[in-house]
């Protein structure tokens, strides 16, 4: 067949190399000069299927509120008179049960995992570095309450058979070293040693490139400006270059997926969810971070790349507002400070923001819509990079008439009843 995906971030990059990994004829369209330039460019660096959990949970809006007032919070919140954020945000706190957060993550955490397996077996395939690690993450604690609160995430990995170990202040320190300068400000940690690490705009720039080795055709600086419907069916998508036509569409736009599907009568309850990350220049390699540290207080996740730390946190529901805001940054700052206060230079670190789509249950949405050859790929929200390789051959099985390895049925659009 013939497939237009639409997107060159991460999730649209995988899609298209397993599109043409399954012999179809695939081209991919995107209005950046390159692939990876919008969420993919900086994020967290984290692959991480046993962190895969829905921000929705039991506690949290009583937690948000304690976020809102904090200094340092994860949590910004810019009102506006905007249906569709408090709409997504409604939508949000309704999945606030330990029910709904237990079904939820049970749904996250198999396409977490798959995707990191599919990713090993990629990176071998076509010998693509990345600046990756094998060396887990490390979940911290800088109190008890925290450390007591993981009974939850401890059964569901362990229904998923997901290796995880629980540590004292001792292994922390074992896991990561740099962590003896500061041992007073954290009382434990849980360890997943299974994760990974990597620049993922370094990987998608490969991939492509790769992909392209294979027959792949990239359009880039292509605007997409409508996807045309008759008799039922995607007739094809009019760009900045004119119509562009194929047996099969993929929409992989993160969070613009609902802006380009609304006048298609597909409601898709994604909503753009800022981030903010810096990424500082390692100045004492044996301060600084081994693989991933998450400071599970300011919800910052802090990574070694290469010569570099990239430091990715806060949730700022603003719209599409990419503007870069000096308090986020301080916060950044303050916890790769706090925890690695020799690691590296932040008065030399670069400063980003990116737009992650997010769902208010949490898991992606993946699979067909109403129209027989139009197919979903979106709502990763912060884990695009660790369910992208997953992500990808599932749907490519799917599109190809083949029955994915995993079940993904319930990520479907059609869990939400539209």
């Amino acid at each position: 067949m013939r497939i237009v995906v639409l997107g060159s971030g991460v999730i649209g990059v995988t899609t298209a190399y397993y599109l043409a990994a399954a012999g179809h004829e695939v081209t991919v369209v995107d209005r950046k000069p390159g692939p990876a330039l919008e969420t993919s460019f900086a994020n967290a660096g984290e692959v991480s299927p046993g962190y895969s959990s829905p921000w929705a949970g039991p506690g949290v809006p009583i937690k948000a509120i304690k976020w809102l007032l904090m200094r340092h919070g994860p949590l910004v919140i810019r009102p506006a008179i905007d249906p569709a954020m408090w709409r997504w945000v409604f939508m949000m706190l309704s999945n606030c049960t330990s029910a709904r957060y237990a079904a939820n993550k049970a749904r996250m955490v198999p396409i977490a995992e798959y995707s990191r397996d599919q990713l090993r077996e990629l990176r071998a395939l076509a010998g693509i570095a990345y600046d990756e690690r094998s060396q887990g993450t490390l979940q911290l604690f800088r109190n008890k309450k925290q450390l007591d609160g993981i009974g939850g995430d401890v059964e569901v990995l362990k229904r998923f058979g997901v290796p995880f170990e629980v540590l004292d202040p001792d292994g922390c320190i074992a896991a990561e070293p740099a962590l003896a300068k500061v041992r007073g400000k954290f009382v434990g940690g849980l360890r997943l040693p299974g994760d990974e690490t990597g620049d993922c705009k370094m990987f998608t720039e490969k991939l492509a490139a790769h992909a392209a080795g294979r027959g792949v055709t990239f359009r880039f600086d292509t605007t997409i400006e409508r996807i045309a419907v008759e008799a039922g069916r995607i007739a094809g998508v009019w760009t900045s270059a004119g119509l562009l036509t194929a047996d099969a569409y993929v929409a992989a736009l993160g969070s613009y997926s609902p802006i380009m599907l609304r006048p298609l009568g597909i409601s898709v309850p994604v909503y753009p969810i800022k981030g903010y990350s810096i990424t500082v220049p390692i100045t004492d390699p044996d301060g600084a971070p081994a693989s991933t540290v998450m400071d599970e207080t300011y919800k910052v996740a802090i990574t070694r790349l290469g010569d570099r730390i990239r430091v990715g946190g806060t949730a700022e529901i603003a719209g599409y507002d990419l503007s870069l805001r000096a308090a986020r940054r301080a916060t950044l700052e303050h916890s790769v400070g706090d925890l690695f206060p020799d690691g590296g230079d932040p008065s030399r670190a670069s400063f980003w923001s990116g737009l992650r789509p997010m769902t208010p249950d949490g898991p992606p949405i993946i699979g067909p819509t109403k129209y027989p050859n139009l197919y979903l790929n979106t709502g990763h929200g912060t884990l695009g990079w660790t369910m992208a390789c997953g992500s990808g051959r599932v749907l490519a099985d799917l599109i190809s008439g083949r029955k994915p390895e995993i079940d993904v049925t319930e990520l479907a659009i059609g869990r939400y009843g539209f």
